[in-house]
């Protein structure tokens, strides 16, 4: 299914009854639905300024409005956050969020913290579209796209979370950030809903905003080649490409994308990605299946099809779920595996398993919660008779 037909298909649900959110909205558009109210643009600028910059959550929290501007804000529109409804520290820093958006439909977000700075992993999807076999995300069926006020909500809520919202009188500058990164590597595919996380990573690039730069935000993908050229084009973002097998007979079996987007297509995508410097490699993400794709004989593949691609390579141990048939390649596989990488000169980093115990690993999103969700609802029937 092409970019477009999943825009249609999967649209997020319309705003629900009651006050519209300006959460969301572009400057234009932020501009224009003030205006309906006969507000000047310089309106338009504070608030975004109240909201991107600031965080508030009330338009009573705006103090540089009229109390009248303030109180005919409030009473037609919204911007509330989603609601949190699990929020889990791991024991190595990591934090997941499970968040609630309006129609009831959940995702997760998770921070993973470093000595210098932070990476917030985002999703752009309910569920996904691609099943891919060793992730358990793609074991969940795609339910809908994210809208761009949804993407944005999740970076919001995790600032608030981390209390990183610079107070009034203050320099941001001058304040350490938890959150510097975004990594688009959350549950779903962000190229099959381009238009809505392009609005929301354009609001959160925005200088006089949530300010973080293209070059700290990268965006993942499992092979979407129509859309690689005008994502680097338009949005100028850090690449990152889930590739995990070196044939095209293994990437089908484990990708079945694959199918529409063979090795070769992608590889020349990946050499026509604008921006793509040795400065700013494209990232490989490799998940390191024993017996399936872990051999010398695939990493030297490997180096042959980066050729001429500045590129990176993470291997990333596989991170075991129920019902899974795969296994984890030895940790010796793994180094022998980036030592030919090393030495065919592409840097080739063991990602580290981060936020394991709550289930915030890579293709471990919403497993967990979904699972709770299953045994609570299991359990309301047996409750229901035991109390009747």
């Amino acid at each position: 299914m092409s970019a477009s037909s999943h825009a249609s298909t999967f649209a997020p649900p319309i705003a629900p009854d009651g006050r519209p959110s300006l959460i969301g909205l572009d400057r234009s558009e932020l501009e224009a639905t003030l205006g309906t109210l006969g507000l000047p643009a310089f309106r338009a600028r504070q608030v975004w300024h109240w909201l991107y910059h600031r965080g508030v959550t009330s338009f009573e929290a705006m103090t540089t409005l009229a109390k009248p501007v303030r109180e005919q804000l409030a009473e037609r529109f919204s911007i509330e956050r989603p609601a949190v409804t699990r929020d889990q520290a791991s024991v190595d820093g990591t934090r997941k969020w499970l968040i609630k958006m309006n129609d009831g439909q959940e995702v997760e977000a998770v921070h993973i913290p470093e000595t210098d700075r932070g990476a917030l992993c985002v999703s752009s999807q309910v569920g996904c579209t691609l099943t891919c076999r060793f992730c358990h995300t793609g074991t969940q069926p795609l339910v809908r796209n994210l809208g761009p006020d949804e993407i944005l909500s999740q970076i919001l809520t995790a600032r608030d979370a981390l209390g990183e919202w610079p107070a009034p009188g203050t320099n941001p500058n001058n304040v350490t950030s938890m959150l510097t990164n975004i990594v688009m590597m959350g549950m779903g595919e962000p190229l099959y809903n381009y238009d809505n996380v392009a609005k929301a990573l354009r609001i959160a690039m925005d200088g006089d905003g949530v300010a973080i730069s293209k070059r700290r935000i990268t965006l993942s993908t499992s092979g979407v080649v129509p859309m690689m050229r005008q994502c680097g084009a338009e949005l100028g973002v850090n690449l990152a490409v889930s590739l995990h097998a070196v044939t095209d007979a293994i990437r089908d079996e484990l990708m079945p994308i694959n199918r529409a987007y063979p090795i070769r297509e992608l590889m020349q995508a990946c050499r026509d990605y604008p921006g793509a410097t040795n400065a700013r490699r494209i990232t490989f993400e490799y998940v390191m299946l024993k017996g399936v794709n872990d051999s010398l004989a695939d990493a030297n593949a490997l180096v042959r099809l980066l050729s001429g691609i500045p590129a990176k390579v993470n291997l990333i141990p596989f991170n075991p779920w129920p019902g899974s048939s795969f296994e984890c390649s030895s940790r010796t596989q793994i180094e022998r595996f980036a030592q030919v990488l090393l030495a065919a000169g592409y840097a080739s980093p063991v990602r580290e398993p981060r936020g394991r115990d709550i289930l915030a690993a890579c293709g471990q999103l919403r497993s967990d919660s979904l699972r709770q969700k299953k045994i609570r609802a299991e359990a309301a029937p047996e409750t229901a008779a035991a109390t009747s």
